[in-house]
Parts: structure tokens; C-alpha cells; sequence
């Protein structure tokens, strides 16, 4: 193995010189070289980067449109949302439902999509806008409108069951079958606000500093199985209306990817558009079917080139079960980060702290579909590609599903929940302790506008953090020297001698041996007075297939150490001791074989933090590290009992590492990157 390592545990910012070389190597790239197409018209950005720089966004957002937003009592619309994504402070629900919950990002981000349900946009139109009509007055728009907790449970249940049925065709809510043309007309109504909010808060001026993307969720969840997937269009030029489960019936997103084609890619009105597939890991084992023709692999290539590998529902990565000591096809202990027991959307059935439901029961890893986990998915897809496509050639991104109009909140220490009140006070930690804040989508472009983010997207160049903000790059290439860490170009060579995430390696030359990676990591320099964490190491994990045709995993260590004197204070969440600052490392896969297939990403891990749980827990008097948590945890629930709450309260504060398959009340922060691929094309024995 040819590794060569570089980190730095300095505390200064990047000196002005290096800055310099920065921007002289910047001009050895030219513009027409890594120039995008540009769709819309917009003044030019006055920061252009042709080495492209990090975009932090979120693309999956629901405001008082969606209906399980409305129903817990959340009123920000998609313009409120898109202020607080510029960074705007918002009002959010409190346990009554009133509006006295404030919230306010530390950092804005550079883009964000609104993604409300598009199959129940009528509805809640009809629903909530005009009481002069009689669909308005209908049980279930009455029971939506209720601000009697239980009753907006009841009517969130109605809704769910309708993008739950498995059924072709979907059965409408009677309130569209009822009044049709007024649902219709709430539908549009709805949809057209969504544009008209994602184009005022678009900013075309050559600041470029805010860049919204029209968009929606596609909410099909047959039998609770999550088949979700976002749509975001690159421009203003999109669908009439979306395309939403009713149009495609359940278990039928290859007709999503039909119909957007239809209505959008083959329009002529210059209308692009693609779908990215989220909550795999509570998909029930189906987002990730064999293709069944060439035809739907290619569309899946084409229509969706990345999926959210986390949201505040869990992640989506790998699986081991820390009890066990086994994974899902996986040895790789970190695999127990931020999971959810079950394996579908009933996971949100917890109410009082106990589930309410059958379906939302712990699922063992023997249950447990194989590619519900995006690794798995990614491994399976070099074995279908041995006689033909490959159809999953995944991106990774990361994004929030906040169903509170609160794009980026992924602080762990100033969490108040993704659903509006139901997250409110104590029931975050009662009802929903295995939900996270979520993660962020990263796109590396050469400035803030749609046409640059979008065709980021498009080719891959993207990561997913858990929420955190780090720099992360990786190459790969065939010719990178070992002492491209210290380069002042290294990304320029990175490009020119290779290429970067979500690619393809080139052609392997004739005198190759082993491919040669890039990864290079910078930490969250943190905002408002909090440093970020410290980094660890950087991991490489690979993926292949064997000469029996089998697929296989490891993971590679490559920069920083696992044994770093980096902790945790049990007393106040403060870390002490240190990391890295930065980590930079040129690897080579010591167990390279030119005639197997192959992918490897990058997993960037930080310090040890403590989690939101964790933090929420002390802050109520309950030390989940203390000897004395369950006592603790009995006299604060008590409390809370006294002054109305049912059930318990603060048990999950006490829960104990060592006893549980996934939790623990102290994480590592972390971001993936897109894969690089190589693809076989030879037949001889392993290389030297």
C-alpha cells in the first residue's frame, strides 16, 4: 500500500499567501473547461470558482402545506421557511401548540428546496383556506384544523393511511372525491405559491448569495414502506402540476421517472428535473429493486444520480447491531450511527413513549432487507453490472425531512424537533429519542445559481454530513504523486490528473497498477462563539466483487487515528483534549485487482460530541452518564406527570450503550462522500 499522510493540529485560519496560490491555481483551470450550461436568465455571479467550492444546503423541507406539518400545529409556509433558511428567525410550536418557540440558524445556507407532498396539496388547501366553501367543513379538514392533540393524531392517521394504501390506483381522500374541482383548483393554488415563494427568495443578482430550487416530495409508502423520493427542478420551467402517487399508483416509481420525462425532460421548454430517494433504511427492502429492463436502469441513472443517505429519520449507510456484534452484510462497527429499529415509517408510532403499533416493532437484522442499507445497494449494483448496467451509481447527500419550515437546523445542541409540536418540550425526547436532527446536502459548484448546484448534482460531485459543516475532497487517478498533500494545486491536479467524487476512473493505463486516491478534510469551523469539532480520520470504504461473484466490503484507515486523545466532559457536553484540524492523505488499494469491479467513498469522522438527546437530558436535571440517572430520570418525570405529561418521560436519558444494538449518548459527527468507481475491463490476475 502507497499511502502518504498529512494533518495539522494548528488553530490558525489559512494564511493570505496560500490564499493566492489558491486563486493563481483557480486560473490554470479554465472557465470553458468546467463551464455548465445556463438554463435561465440571471446576472452573472460576481464569485465564479472554477475549481468549484462547497455549497451547503438542504433539500428536503416541509412547511404548513404538508399535511403532517399542519396537523401538529406548524403555520410557516414555504416563503417562511425559505427566510429562515437566509437566516430569518422563526416562531415554532410549543407543547399547546402556540407559536413561542423561537428558532434562528447560527449560519445560513447557500441553498434549499421546499419539498411539501404533492399528493395532498389540494387538500390542505381545501382544507384550510376558505371557509366559505363546503369541502372546508368536511370531518377531516375539521379534525386537520383542530388544535386538540390527540384529534390532529387522528387526522395525521387519516392522511398517512391514504399514501400508505398499496393500491393501483391510490383511492383519493373523500374530500377530492367529493369536491374535485375545488381540490384541483387548491392544488394549483398551492403549487403555483410554492413557485411564485421559490422565486422571490431566489437570488439573481450577481451576489448569488440564496439559491432556491422549485420542488416536492413523491409520497408513496405502500404498507408503510417508504418509496419517497424528492423532486427538484434545475429551473422556473417545470411540471403543471407534480407527479405524485395518484398519477403512478403504488410500488410504481419507474413511472414517476416515466412521466417526468414526459412532462418535463421531453417538453421543449427546457424543463429538467431529477428525483432523489430518501428513508431507504425504512423502505421495507423495496427502493432498491432489480431493474427490470434496460430501460429502468437507465432511467434510474439518469433521473436519480443521488440518494439522502441521512435525515432526522435515521441514516441509510450500513447496519450493525452492537449487540450482536454482526452487521448487516457488514464487520464495520461504526455502522451502528444514528439507526432506526424498524424498517419502515411506523417508526413515527411512538406516542406517550410506548408504539403504538405492531408494524413500528423492533426489526432483527435476518428481517431486515439486505438493501434498505445504501452500501449494500451500492455492492449489488457491481454484481448486476458483471452482464450489463450498473444501476446503482449513487451520489450521497444529506438533508433535514423537517416538517417544521426549519431548512439546516441540524444543531445537536439547539434541536427542537423536525415535527412542529409533536417534537415539542418533552415529546422530543419521549416519542422520538431514535430521530436526529438530520444532515445537510454538500454540492461542489463553481458558484451559488441553480444551473452550477444542479449539474453538481447531476454528475455526483456531492457529499452528506450529519449536519456539521467540514470541507471534504476526494480524487481519484492512476498518477498522483505521494506528495500531492503538500501540493499548493492539489486540486487543481486532482482534477487534471484525475477525477473527483461521484466519477468514473479513466481507462487504466497500460504501465498502471493500483488506483491512487486523493481525500482531503477540513473541519466545521464553526459560527456564534462554538468552535467545531475537531476531526479524528478519514476512512476509505471499498466495495467489489469477487472472482466467485460475490460481494465485498472493507474498510480502510488512511489518515488521523482512532486512538486520538480527543473526549467528552460527562459533566458539561464540553470536548477536551484534541484532533485534527485537518487531515490529508494519498492512498493506494493495497488488494487492488484490475479484473474486479470496484467503488470506494471517503467517511470523514470528528471528535466524539455529545448528541441532542443527550444535551435535552441535562438540561432537564437527568446526566445520562450519572450513577444516579434512573432516579433522576423518576423525580423529572414525575414532574412532568404533575403538570399533565403521560407515560414516561425521561427513561430513554438512562438507557445504557452497552444494552442497546444502536444508541449511545455520545456520536461522531461525520460526512460520506459520493463514490468513484472503477470499472473491470480486464481479465488477468491481481495486479502487483
Amino acid at each position: 500500500m502507497e499511502s502518504r499522510i498529512f494533518s495539522r493540529r494548528i488553530r490558525k485560519r489559512i494564511p493570505p499567501l496560500l490564499i493566492g496560490l489558491f486563486a493563481v491555481c483557480a486560473s490554470i483551470v479554465s472557465a470553458a473547461e468546467r463551464a455548465f450550461e445556463r438554463t435561465e436568465e440571471r446576472e452573472e455571479c460576481a464569485h465564479y470558482e472554477p475549481l468549484r467550492r462547497p455549497m451547503f444546503g438542504d433539500l428536503h423541507v416541509h412547511s404548513s402545506y404538508s399535511f403532517d406539518s399542519y396537523v401538529s400545529s406548524q403555520r410557516n409556509d414555504p416563503s417562511a421557511a425559505y427566510r429562515y433558511a437566509k437566516g430569518d428567525p422563526i416562531h415554532l410550536p410549543d407543547l399547546d401548540g402556540e407559536p413561542t418557540v423561537r428558532m434562528q440558524l447560527r449560519r445560513p445556507l447557500d441553498f434549499a428546496s421546499i419539498t411539501d407532498h404533492s399528493e395532498f396539496l389540494g387538500e390542505m388547501n381545501t382544507c384550510t383556506e376558505n371557509p366559505w366553501s363546503p369541502a372546508y367543513w368536511t370531518p377531516v379538514c375539521m379534525m386537520t384544523r383542530s388544535d386538540i392533540f390527540i384529534v390532529q393524531l387522528l387526522a395525521a392517521s387519516h392522511w398517512a393511511d391514504r399514501v400508505s394504501e398499496d393500491a393501483d390506483p391510490k383511492t383519493r381522500s373523500y374530500v377530492c372525491r367529493w369536491f374535485p374541482e375545488r381540490c384541483n383548483a387548491g392544488l394549483d393554488t398551492f403549487w403555483s405559491r410554492i413557485q411564485r415563494a421559490t422565486e422571490e427568495h431566489y437570488d439573481r443578482s450577481s451576489a448569488c448569495a440564496f439559491t432556491t430550487f422549485v420542488g416536492y416530495e413523491y409520497t408513496d409508502a405502500p404498507g408503510l414502506q417508504n418509496l419517497h423520493r424528492n423532486v427538484i427542478f434545475r429551473n422556473e420551467n417545470v411540471t403543471a402540476r407534480p407527479v405524485s402517487a395518484y398519477d403512478t399508483g403504488a410500488r410504481n416509481f419507474p413511472r414517476l421517472w416515466e412521466l417526468l420525462r414526459e412532462r418535463c425532460i421531453d417538453s421543449g421548454n427546457g424543463c429538467d428535473v431529477l428525483a432523489i430517494p430518501h428513508n431507504s433504511n425504512l423502505s421495507g427492502g423495496l427502493m432498491f429493486p432489480d431493474p427490470r429492463s434496460e430501460k429502468e436502469a437507465l432511467d434510474r441513472l439518469f433521473f436519480e444520480p443521488v440518494i439522502e443517505l441521512i435525515q432526522h429519520k435515521a441514516a441509510s449507510e450500513c447496519r450493525f447491531d452492537r449487540l450482536e456484534g454482526r452487521g448487516l452484510a457488514t464487520s464495520d462497527e461504526l455502522c451502528t450511527f444514528e439507526q432506526n429499529r424498524t424498517d419502515n415509517l411506523a417508526s413515527l408510532g411512538v406516542l406517550f413513549g410506548e408504539m403504538q403499533t405492531e408494524v413500528g416493532r423492533p426489526v432483527s437484522l435476518d428481517e431486515y432487507g439486505r438493501r434498505n442499507m445504501v452500501r449494500n445497494a451500492l455492492k449489488d449494483g457491481l454484481v448486476l453490472g458483471r452482464n450489463g448496467l450498473n444501476p446503482f451509481k449513487m451520489g450521497f447527500i444529506g438533508s433535514t425531512d423537517t416538517h417544521s419550515a426549519i431548512p439546516g437546523a441540524t444543531d445537536e445542541r439547539d434541536y427542537v424537533g423536525h415535527l412542529g409540536r409533536r417534537d415539542a418540550g418533552y415529546r422530543n425526547l419521549q416519542d422520538h429519542l431514535e430521530d436526529n436532527p438530520g444532515g445537510l446536502a454538500v454540492v461542489w459548484a463553481e458558484e451559488n445559481s441553480r444551473d452550477s448546484i444542479f449539474e453538481g448534482l447531476r454528475r455526483k460531485e456531492t457529499y452528506a454530513t450529519s449536519g456539521t459543516r467540514p470541507t471534504v475532497r476526494f480524487f481519484g487517478g492512476w498518477d498522483f504523486e505521494p506528495t500531492l498533500c503538500g501540493a499548493f494545486d492539489l486540486v487543481a491536479q486532482g482534477y487534471r490528473l484525475g477525477v473527483p467524487m461521484g466519477s468514473d476512473l479513466p481507462d487504466r493505463p497500460e504501465s498502471g497498477s493500483a488506483p491512487r486516491f486523493v481525500v482531503s478534510a477540513q473541519k466545521d469551523a464553526g459560527t456564534g462563539g462554538r468552535s467545531g469539532s475537531d476531526l479524528q480520520r478519514i476512512q476509505i470504504i471499498k466495495g467489489w466483487v469477487d472472482t466467485a461473484g460475490r460481494a465485498r466490503e472493507t474498510v480502510y484507515e488512511v489518515a488521523g487515528s482512532a486512538t486520538g486523545d480527543g473526549a467528552v466532559n460527562e459533566q458539561t457536553c464540553e470536548p477536551e483534549g484534541r484532533g485534527f484540524d485537518q487531515l490529508c492523505a494519498v492512498w493506494s488499494d493495497p488488494d487492488f485487482d484490475p479484473a474486479q469491479a470496484a467503488f470506494y467513498y471517503a467517511r470523514v469522522l470528528e471528535n466524539q460530541s455529545c448528541r441532542w438527546s443527550t444535551h435535552q437530558c441535562m438540561a432537564a436535571g437527568v446526566n445520562p452518564f450519572a450513577s444516579d440517572c434512573r432516579e433522576r430520570a423518576r423525580e423529572k418525570t414525575l414532574e412532568k406527570q404533575q403538570q399533565g405529561a403521560r407515560g414516561e418521560v425521561f427513561a430513554g436519558c438512562c438507557l445504557r450503550e452497552e444494552e442497546e444494538p444502536f444508541y449511545s449518548p455520545l456520536i461522531q459527527e461525520r460526512a460520506w462522500t459520493s463514490p468513484i468507481w472503477y470499472e473491470a475491463r480486464e481479465k488477468a490476475g491481481r495486479a502487483d
